[in-house]
């Protein structure tokens, strides 16, 4: 047993952070209740197993840590403690935000055996679900994915628009679509492929800012409205989701299901109407499918 303390093991149980210990090859040897809220996965489905097996831990560029630059790895060989914002995998599929710290974890003589890694969830929950329950309450929900519908997207975007021409408040747009889509319909069937409308929508939702509106715009089609931004925060921004995506699966007795998605990206300009936004949006995205799919154009050439 791991924890011997029953009073220590009880305030773990009751964390809202999760928390778990690995050995010096990480195999997890113990996975708290907290760590099971954030990412689906119950202690019996990774006690055992490597955190590569299951969470699977990315960066801002779709690295995968467990594979080159684990920070539990680097604490167990030198000692020293880490903080790093990463992303991990959800039993759904998604990718979560989380905020992870790791430190060594020692036997009784002081000897280094493996090392516990605390994670908190950098979801702005609070935002999502009160903009979940006003748009049920406008009628301005997608009622399969929990994003904002198209009407309701056309109204964010005429208001900043607005804003834009009137304050100079600068504001940016995403055109996401799922690749070869059709593909996951007719090879796995509609509810499979209702499954990888959620996991896409819930990595593109998790993973923006509170001030950020994300909607489904259309089938496999997504756009997303981002308030004082650059075009370098932009691009990075689009970069970070197609990544985060393309790193985000779910198993099926035939295999893992994952998806890449193309993006085209563009600032609002002060002449831009609603149409000629949307028109350079969805031209740039027609140059990243052109171009090979799964990237972000923010310009053509």
């Amino acid at each position: 047993m791991i924890i011997d303390n029953d009073f220590a093991k009880t305030i773990l149980e009751n964390l809202f952070d999760g928390v778990y210990f690995v050995d010096g090859d990480r195999k997890i040897l113990y996975w708290n209740k907290g760590a099971e809220n954030i990412t689906g996965y119950t202690s019996s489905e990774v006690i055992g197993k490597r955190c590569s097996d299951n969470i699977n831990h990315v960066d801002d560029y779709g690295i995968q840590l467990c594979m080159t630059t684990c920070p539990l790895a680097k604490t167990v060989a030198d000692s020293m403690p880490r903080e790093i914002n990463l992303y991990i995998r959800h039993k759904k599929g998604h990718r979560v935000p989380v905020l992870a710290r790791t430190t060594t974890l020692q036997d009784s003589q002081g000897k280094v055996v493996g090392a516990v890694e605390i994670f908190s969830d950098n979801t702005p929950k609070l935002a999502i679900t009160q903009r979940i329950k006003e748009l049920e309450k406008m009628a301005l929900l997608d009622p399969l994915t929990e994003l904002a519908n198209r009407r309701y997207i056309e109204l964010n975007m005429q208001t900043k628009l607005d804003e834009m021409h009137r304050y100079g408040r600068p504001f940016g747009i995403l055109f996401m679509d799922i690749d070869h889509f059709k593909n996951i319909n007719d090879f796995y069937g509609h509810k499979i492929g209702d499954k990888v409308l959620i996991m896409v929508s819930n990595t593109f939702m998790k993973n923006v800012r509170a001030s950020d509106i994300v909607g489904r715009w259309g089938g496999e089609e997504f756009l997303a409205i981002m308030p004082n931004i650059n075009e370098e925060q932009l691009l990075f921004t689009a970069n970070k989701l197609r990544v985060l995506v393309e790193q985000s699966g779910f198993s099926l007795d035939s295999g893992v299901v994952q998806v890449t998605v193309s993006i085209g990206a563009t600032l609002a300009q002060p002449k831009d109407t609603a149409e000629t936004l949307l028109e350079r949006a969805d031209k740039l995205l027609y140059y990243s499918k052109a171009n090979g799919r799964n990237r972000v154009s923010i310009k053509q050439g």
